[in-house]
């Protein structure tokens, strides 16, 4: 006899909580349980105002999202928002419920423009989240592809893993912006001041 599925299910009400729907061996929440995104407050405090205006979105999750974006390989960050939408374990990473709106693309370009254009905060931030990473053995260095002529050959592991960190920063940094800056091109506004980028020393 062949099994058939009734649309019944699509309306049923059920009481759980958004945590229950995530699997305990899911990626996001091992990364959720091994880093703390607290430290990202203290780095950005003096980009915001604190006692007047408009809520903005929170800065941890404006992190959160294109670390989604990288850590689940998805295109763009307008693809990302859009997942965001429809799936639960990206909302639960989030801290956002399954009827909180998800932030619009444009919306995340002008925040990250107000807090991150023309300095070094998002560099820092993944580096911080990576170095997290690394202490807890998340991240597999065994293949790791950046464009080589952007790194000294080191016989220390441990020196050449902290240029690793901020190489891959400085990458992600560049294909966000790069994003950012072809959504403003379509809708015709002035393009992002060029990020001030550092040399990494050894």
């Amino acid at each position: 006899m062949i099994g058939k599925l009734t649309q019944n299910a699509r309306n049923q009400m059920q009481f759980l909580t958004l945590d229950e729907l995530i699997p305990k061996d899911h990626m996001l929440r091992q990364i959720d349980e091994t880093v703390d995104f607290t430290f990202i407050y203290k780095l950005v405090v003096d980009k915001y105002t604190l006692d007047n205006g408009r809520p903005s979105l929170d800065p941890v999750m404006l992190i959160k999202l294109p670390l989604l974006q990288y850590l689940c390989g998805i295109k763009s960050m307008a693809q990302t928002i859009k997942d965001v939408e429809v799936n639960a374990a990206y909302r639960w990473f989030l801290g956002l419920s399954l009827l909180d709106e998800v932030p619009h693309f444009t919306t995340f370009g002008k925040n990250y423009q107000r807090r991150f254009a023309g300095t070094d905060l998002f560099e820092q931030i993944f580096n911080g989240i990576l170095a997290q990473a690394f202490a807890a053995d998340l991240v597999d260095t065994g293949e790791i592809f950046i464009d080589g002529t952007h790194v000294k050959a080191h016989a220390n592991r441990r020196k050449s893993s902290s240029v690793v960190i901020k190489e891959t920063g400085l990458w992600y940094k560049d294909a966000l912006e790069n994003e950012i800056e072809v959504d403003r091109k379509r809708h015709q506004k002035k393009s992002l001041k060029p990020s001030k980028r550092k040399t990494v020393s050894d």
